[in-house]
């Protein structure tokens, strides 16, 4: 196979680099539509091809994801987050609510020990308008503002790190969810809004051995379902899952 000119393997290089820059400083937020082939001509003062490379190039690490008809989407913000996304694809529903118990006790412990003001009203928010999609009896809502409410307690933990996998989760999540919303079962195990209201509320009361206890217990009803099993089976206990 020929190999690439080097000027031109240079120049499709860098505009990769630029492209990346874009998405990692936020500016190409994950879940966007990229601007159109000519526009990003345009924009980059490169040829059409050299532009159609780079774009192909990131789509091949998953930073990108091209829609058939509808354009291109960030998926990732980072090579990190196109590794996980790609593993994840890969990963059964259960398997992703045990990933979930392992970083939600921390989030919430966390969250518990470090929440702000602004952090409370934002819980606030993502749990009202949860409740709000479940009245509505629109699934799709439901499912987005459950994981925007997990993702505001792992906002809540201010660990950037943790933050950032959970962001990374985010897609998987939202399967593993509506997997066990489609189940059927009682709507209090479906909706779990109680457990979700006490997580805020130890968090609230930075008490974080309690939030730990809820975002474990919540978990355990999806993951019961998930296998089949009685709802009423117990979770391990915290001081277990510390050992």
């Amino acid at each position: 196979m020929p190999l690439r000119n080097a000027a031109r393997a240079s120049l499709v290089d860098l505009v990769i680099e630029q492209l990346e820059r874009l998405i990692s400083e936020g500016e190409w937020p994950v879940g966007s539509k990229i601007p159109a082939e000519p526009l990003l001509v345009e924009q980059l003062d490169v040829g059409r091809n050299t532009v159609r490379e780079a774009v192909r190039a990131l789509v091949h690490t998953g930073l990108l994801e091209a829609r058939q008809g509808d354009g291109t989407y960030v998926r990732a913000s980072s090579d990190f987050g196109a590794a996980v996304q790609r593993r994840l694809r890969r990963a059964a529903d259960l398997e992703m609510y045990e990933v979930r118990a392992a970083l939600e006790r921390d989030a919430a412990r966390y969250a518990a020990q470090r929440r702000t003001e602004d952090d409370l009203r934002a819980l606030r928010a993502a749990l009202a308008r949860r409740d709000d999609a479940w009245r509505a009896g629109d699934v799709a809502a439901f499912v987005d503002a459950d994981v925007s409410f997990h993702r505001a307690v792992a906002a809540a933990a201010h660990n950037a790190v943790l933050a950032e996998l959970y962001e990374h989760l985010s897609d998987a999540l939202r399967s593993a969810l509506r997997a066990v919303v489609d189940q059927p079962l009682p709507d209090p195990v479906r909706h779990q809004f109680d457990a979700h209201a006490a997580i805020v509320d130890a968090i609230e009361a930075r008490d974080a051995d309690t939030a730990e206890r809820h975002a474990l217990a919540h978990l355990a009803e999806a993951m019961a379902a998930l296998r089949g099993t009685d709802t009423d089976q117990p979770i391990d206990s915290t001081e277990e899952h510390r050992a």
